[in-house]
C-alpha cells in the first residue's frame, strides 16, 4: 500500500515540481501551480480531475475516491492511499493530475509524463 512518502517520491520525480507546506499541508505544485495536497494527516490525496471523471470515479470506487465538501465546486478528488491497488497506481494519479496543471511548455517537453509505462 502507498503512504506519503511515496506520494512525496513520486510527485518531486515529475519535472519543474515543488513541495510547499500550504494549510497546515504538504502541497505539490508543477510550475507553481498545485496539482497535488496531502491532507487528512497523509493518509490520502487531493488531485486534480475533471468534474465529469471525477463524478464516474466516486461513483464507481466509493470506498477508493471521495470529494471532500469543500472541493466539490472545484475539479478535484480525493484518493485514500490505503485503498490503492500499489505504487504503479499511484503514479498514473499523480501524472494525470500533474498533466493537468502543467503549462503548455512543460507538455511539450515531457510528453512520457502521465503515459502508461511499456
Amino acid at each position: 500500500m502507498p503512504d506519503a512518502e511515496d506520494v512525496r517520491r513520486i510527485a518531486l520525480s515529475l519535472p519543474d515540481t515543488t513541495e510547499k507546506v500550504a494549510w497546515s499541508m504538504p502541497t505539490f505544485r508543477v510550475a507553481g501551480k498545485m496539482f497535488a495536497t496531502l491532507p487528512e494527516d497523509e493518509t490520502s490525496i487531493a488531485v486534480r480531475c475533471p468534474k465529469v471523471e471525477r463524478d464516474e470515479l466516486v461513483l464507481a470506487e466509493p470506498e477508493k475516491f471521495w470529494i471532500a465538501d469543500h472541493e466539490a465546486q472545484f475539479a478535484w478528488v480525493r484518493a485514500r492511499l490505503a485503498a490503492l491497488e500499489d505504487e504503479e497506481e499511484l503514479r498514473d494519479i499523480l501524472a494525470d493530475s500533474w498533466r493537468q496543471a502543467a503549462p503548455p511548455r512543460l507538455l511539450d517537453a515531457h510528453p512520457e509524463v502521465g503515459l502508461p509505462a511499456r
